[in-house]
């Protein structure tokens, strides 16, 4: 059996690091509103010459070096993101034209904060089906350039920033792998996290909009959900979870969830006090810092959740 094997890990951030209090001085905001609400006291914004596409690259570089491989073994690139560089192409090319890869499939999956869950299934589908050897999934995303920087409600909570995995295909990997990914989707509330423009609409970029209590709530019940359907889907129970490995939105949907499935909280690792909410970025980059800290080692049973606009969510049981 031929199972999809995370091999290495990756990230990147913008150069510019902005405190709470740095924020609070163009924002009426303040340390402790944003700290007590949230529990974010730093996030990266992309400066000049820092793009989706750029910051993904570096993350991939690092991913690649990780899986002690050279970027001509990759043959797919799935780039998840909601701030490509462009309408089109899709982001994932000018990552591959800058890696230096003449030639493999690369794409683009759009789910917002979940995105990156998607294209770690999609990866996973394509390489059991034999169909590709070795994936770079990639979460990137520069959402400071979709912020209403006058809504204090919601410019506080995001930052920039790009987390990058190399999959292989293997078929001895024993009980290492992707185990398990259920994903879902209901597009009835799109009003509760959305962007006011877009290219067959306004024919703008438009900025980011949310309700975040109504998000909160949904995001509490919809997560602890999947993550239990997706151990489930793999015959395993929460207590046998080592880590999970959250979208970082929130720090009190984080506790929330966590209280909500009997988890240890020692358990979650965290990361949005650091870089904010970086959407299709923040798994990926939340894994690679816990996988280079020695958190997360080789034979530990993780969890990966997210779920972000449209509604989408999802979960990956994955053993390393």
């Amino acid at each position: 059996m031929i199972r999809s094997v995370i091999t290495g890990t990756g990230s990147a951030l913008p150069v510019r690091r902005v405190s709470n209090a740095e924020l609070a001085k163009t924002v009426d905001t303040t340390d402790e509103w944003i700290v007590e609400r949230t529990g974010i006291r730093f996030r990266h914004l992309a400066g000049e010459g820092e793009t989706t596409a750029s910051l993904a690259t570096d993350a991939a570089r690092c991913a690649i070096a990780a899986a002690g491989i050279e970027a001509s073994d990759i043959d797919l690139i799935v780039l998840a993101t909601a701030t490509p560089d462009q309408t089109f192409p899709a982001s994932a090319t000018i990552v591959q034209a800058k890696l230096g890869i003449l030639d493999c499939v690369a794409f683009d999956v759009g789910a917002v904060c979940s995105g990156f869950l998607y294209a770690v299934q999609v990866a996973d589908a394509m390489l059991r089906a034999g169909a590709h050897s070795r994936a770079l999934v990639i979460g990137a995303e520069t959402f400071s350039r979709i912020l209403d920087w006058e809504d204090r409600a919601t410019c506080v909570l995001f930052g920039d920033g790009a987390g990058a995995i190399v999959m292989e295909a293997r078929s001895d990997a024993g009980e290492r792998g992707v185990l398990a990914v259920k994903l879902h989707a209901d597009g009835r509330y799109n009003e509760l996290l959305y962007v006011d423009g877009g290219p067959s609409t306004t024919g703008t970029v438009g900025k980011l909009r949310m309700k975040g209590r109504e998000v909160f709530r949904h995001a509490v019940n919809n997560l602890s959900a999947v993550m239990t359907e997706s151990l489930t889907l793999a015959g395993l129970d929460a207590a046998q979870v080592d880590w999970v490995v959250p979208h970082q939105a929130n720090a009190r949907i984080l506790d929330a969830t966590a209280r909500k499935l009997g988890l240890d909280p020692t358990k979650v690792v965290v990361t949005v006090d650091q870089h904010a909410n970086t959407s299709a970025a923040s798994v990926p980059l939340a894994l690679d810092h816990a996988v280079r800290d020695g958190r997360i080692r080789p034979g530990h049973l993780v969890v990966l959740e997210a779920m972000g606009g449209g509604f989408t969510w999802g979960a990956a049981v994955v053993r390393f």
